[in-house]
């Protein structure tokens, strides 16, 4: 009978295994890895199965620690409003790049790689009334746009500083950092927003001067 039962807890964690690769998401994978950790090192007493111990306990802390993290993730998710932008996000990642008056930093259609927060200075968006200061973003559009090509040509109008950040770490941030994810997102939709309107507004004016 004795033996039965640790053959019983044995196939638990067995089964707990294979349930664990048939999840499709990987906080209940994480819960199943450690439901079946709890089996084998049960099992593993038993029958004084040393190496399958150590490999068990070993694994279980792992899942543990990766499910916590993912909670914690979860809910820094959660609460992630996409308004508020803070400038140490891209400290780790930024290279810093002086800039003069008339420099250019893009233009329409150039293949984007470099994403742009200010420090200092002025910059203006080609034939459009769009200008950036200090602490803003530039040249997000590239990262999400068809062939990451640029859109528009961005100008250097008061001498400045930006920091230098390449789409390669702002994907690393960007699912790293939920809150900068979600920024991120509103940004884009609202800088294709303010787009689609100077669009609207230009083409009454090249009707008319046509």
């Amino acid at each position: 009978m004795d033996i039965h039962w640790i053959e019983m807890i044995g196939y638990g964690g067995t089964a707990m295994t294979a349930l664990s690769y048939s999840m499709r998401t990987i906080v209940p994978l994480r819960i199943a890895g450690i439901a079946s950790s709890v089996f084998f090192i049960a099992y593993g007493l038993s029958i004084q199965s040393w190496p399958m111990l150590a490999t068990e306990f070993i694994i279980l802390p792992l899942n543990i620690v990766r499910l916590f993290q993912l909670l914690r993730l979860l809910k820094q998710t959660e609460n992630a409003s996409g308004d508020e932008f803070e400038i140490t996000w891209l400290e780790p990642f930024s290279k810093a790049r002086r800039l003069s008056a008339g420099e250019i930093l893009f233009r329409s259609g150039d293949k984007a790689s470099e994403l742009y927060v200010v420090h200092s200075g002025r910059y203006r968006i080609v034939d459009r009334d769009i200008e950036f200061g200090s602490g803003q973003l530039m040249g997000e559009l590239g990262f999400l746009s068809p062939d990451n090509l640029r859109t528009a040509t961005l100008e250097c109008v008061v001498p400045g500083e930006v920091g230098v950040v390449t789409y390669f770490d702002l994907k690393q941030l960007f699912f790293q950092n939920p809150k900068f994810g979600f920024y991120l997102m509103k940004l884009i939709a609202a800088r294709l927003f303010e787009n689609e309107a100077h669009a609207r507004t230009a083409t009454p004016v090249r009707q008319a001067a046509e």
